[in-house]
């Protein structure tokens, strides 16, 4: 083998880890792959959707009211849920309608759901009080829920989500590849 040959073999070497250490450290700090297990957030996410979560931006001027997001239930599970109060909101569902500060919020993505309700509630009445012990969404904390309301396991039974809990934004659903959607 001539000396310019093992030049270029050992520098395809070289970009070929450079290229594995780039992939892993964006891997690491910027980009995650989950699993959804479960039926919490149908029918906006069913079980077995892979998708991507955005690691970036995810302090609390970052997140946005209705945000699907990822985070730290434990140190062995990890949630997908839907942002729906930030610091300072006062929650509340009457008639199966979200209030926040007050006013009446569309909630667009249940409407799937509400159509094949037929009539049935989705969200049961109650208010910040009643599921948390506090009037408003505390500082540094996110009042979450499924978009399956009557089968999430969300803030109605655990309480707050702190924001060092979380992951990340779900920015992508690409499997099964033909239910691919980056409108979260």
């Amino acid at each position: 083998m001539n000396e310019g040959m093992k030049k270029e073999g050992i520098e395809w070497i070289k970009a070929f880890a450079i290229g594995i250490i780039i992939f892993a450290f964006i891997r690491t700090f910027f980009f995650s792959n989950y699993i959804v297990e479960g039926e919490s957030m149908m029918p906006t996410l069913e079980n077995g959707n892979k998708l991507i979560v955005n690691k970036i931006g995810t302090h609390i001027g970052e997140l946005h009211r209705f945000d699907v997001i990822v985070f730290h239930h434990s140190k062995e599970e990890d949630f997908v849920k839907r942002v729906i109060g930030l610091p300072g909101d006062k929650i509340e569902y009457n008639n199966d309608a979200l209030y926040i500060n007050g006013e009446k919020i569309n909630e667009p993505y249940l409407e799937k759901f509400r159509k094949e309700a037929f009539g049935s509630t989705l969200t049961g009445d109650f208010n910040l009080m009643e599921t948390a012990g506090a009037e408003t969404v505390p500082e540094g904390k996110i009042f979450v829920l499924g978009d399956n309301r009557a089968k999430s396991w969300d803030s109605r039974h655990y309480g707050f989500v702190s924001v060092d809990q979380v992951v990340g934004k779900v920015n992508l659903r690409y499997w099964p590849i033909d239910e691919m959607d980056i409108s979260f």
